[in-house]
């Protein structure tokens, strides 16, 4: 069926005659005559009209011309199908690449499309269609991702992006398709998977509002409302003190799988030829041969995931806001070749954290549903699609490393890191020394990794005095690591916390 008219002006004879064969579509294909999903731009097909208002609304709002498959008026799905297959079917630099490399595709869709591995193609149509009739340079979605972007990059507010959108659809020819709003834009974009989950937290960092605290109004650990207080002392339900934004990586994974070329690389690791016995890439660490001889199952499965999470606090008002702090958490995917595995839209943002204060070590809190979904991963997804290979299998993932500084290991993994036992290898006993004019604490025991027979070892007046005979401790293992968590160690923590690191090595043991 010809539906060329849905991009025609309006107030033309086409979009006329267009409109009435779809309703008559419509009427002859589905069981009930009375009630119909409007496609208009603000009903989207969520809400029930009769054909008369239908009319109405596509005459006076238009029709969604994202809208290809009228699958709810009753059309077949094989139209689309058939066509996303071809796509599937590209060298991996046809819609997929101008799309990953614009809005780092791996990096931020998060929409999970269930088993269909042909749904995000499904989704994506807009990239075939051009941005005006006669244009071979950019498509519907090319132009709007590019006009996105500049949103961003040079802080656009919503109605300055809007009024940029009309005025891009007068410059255009007639019959373009540039979204007319920053509704029709999002819209757009939020089928791409561009979503993220927003969960209230207490302002002490005491809970999450969510599970069991999904419906309470204050905190059960230190009674602090969950809402903001007026002016006028009257607390605004509905605005939350503290707000967490988590982008779940479980269907990014996923969408990775999706794309033939990524999938292809992620097991580059497994398919190189040249091991000449250097580290030249995490494979080659005795961690990832630790994981691989310790669960068999796990290492067989070239497809399994090495992950690295990596986070640390920063002001991004720099000098003019000191009353600031935003945590993002990022998790690094090492399967990845070595030129990939760091390039920005690799690296996921899972986890953003703001707020006047640090989180500190109450950290764990707002790692809670990061962890419960990286458990989920080591448990297995099961119905994830290979595109390179063109199969089905369960997908699994490995938390193996932290990237931090040493302030911020203190917080993810609950140790100490400073003052007198401030050494995670030495522990209780760490050679310490509070200077007597300074009143710094300094470490001096830090010769006892040398060779045993190394100069600096005898040498006394470059250092405390005194000549270095001991051997460097050894490194606690994961179990001991778990045994301090679980009996509140004070070495491990001020608090009896379940921390990160705790919690992904109960997951293993």
């Amino acid at each position: 069926m010809d539906k060329s008219w849905m991009h025609s002006d309006r107030r033309s004879k086409a979009y006329e005659f267009g409109v009435e064969a779809f309703l008559n579509f419509a009427v002859e294909n589905l069981l009930t005559t009375t009630h119909i999903r409007c496609p208009c731009v603000k009903c989207v097909n969520l809400k029930l009209f009769g054909v008369g208002i239908i009319r109405d609304h596509v005459y006076f709002n238009g029709i969604d011309q994202s809208y290809k498959n009228w699958t709810f008026q009753g059309e077949p799905w094989e139209a689309t199908t058939n066509a996303s297959r071809n796509v599937e079917e590209d060298d991996g630099h046809g819609r997929y690449s101008f799309v990953s490399e614009e809005i780092d595709m791996d990096d931020n869709d998060f929409g999970d499309f269930g088993s269909d591995p042909y749904e995000f193609a499904n989704v994506i149509g807009d990239e075939d269609q051009p941005v005006y009739p006669g244009c071979r340079k950019y498509t519907k979605l090319s132009a709007l991702v590019k006009l996105y972007n500049l949103k961003a990059k040079h802080g656009m507010s919503d109605v300055c992006f809007t009024e940029l959108l009309i005025l891009q659809g007068d410059l255009l020819p007639e019959g373009n398709t540039i979204p007319t709003s920053m509704y029709e834009a999002k819209k757009t974009l939020c089928a791409l998977g561009l979503s993220y989950e927003k969960m209230h937290a207490c302002p002490n960092d005491c809970i999450l509002y969510r599970k069991e605290y999904e419906d309470s109004t204050n905190c059960p650990t230190c009674g602090i409302s969950r809402w903001k207080e007026g002016k006028d002392s009257i607390l605004k339900e509905g605005a939350p003190v503290k707000v967490v934004w988590y982008f779940r990586p479980i269907p990014r994974f996923k969408r990775m799988f999706q794309s033939h070329e990524t999938a292809k690389s992620l097991t580059w690791h497994a398919a190189r030829k040249s091991i000449d016995g250097q580290m030249s890439h995490p494979a080659d660490s005795p961690s990832w041969k630790l994981l691989d001889d310790k669960w068999p199952e796990f290492g067989n499965e070239p497809r399994n995931l090495r992950l690295a999470l990596s986070s640390d606090g920063f002001n991004p008002h720099s000098s003019l806001s000191s009353r600031y702090s935003c945590w993002p958490v990022i998790l690094v995917t090492y399967n990845l070749p070595p030129w990939l595995c760091m390039k920005r839209k690799f690296m996921m943002l899972t986890l953003l954290i703001s707020g006047p204060k640090q989180p500190g070590n109450d950290i764990d809190v707002y790692l809670e549903p990061l962890i419960h979904d990286l458990k989920s991963l080591w448990d297995g997804i099961r119905g994830v699609y290979d595109a390179h290979n063109g199969e089905y299998f369960t997908l699994r993932a490995a938390l193996m490393w932290t990237i931090n500084d040493f302030p911020t290991y203190g917080n993810l993994s609950g140790c100490v890191v400073k003052g007198y036992k401030a050494c995670p290898i030495c522990g209780d006993d760490t050679p310490s020394h509070r200077l007597k004019k300074g009143h710094k604490i300094c470490y001096i025991g830090h010769r006892k990794w040398l060779p045993i027979n190394h100069p600096y070892r005898r040498q006394r007046a470059a250092f405390n005095g005194k000549p270095e005979y001991g051997i460097p401790p050894l490194p606690l293992t994961g179990e001991e690591v778990l045994h301090m968590v679980e009996n509140g160690d004070k070495f491990v923590g001020r608090r009896n916390q379940y921390s990160l690191i705790s919690s992904i090595r109960n997951t293993f043991l």
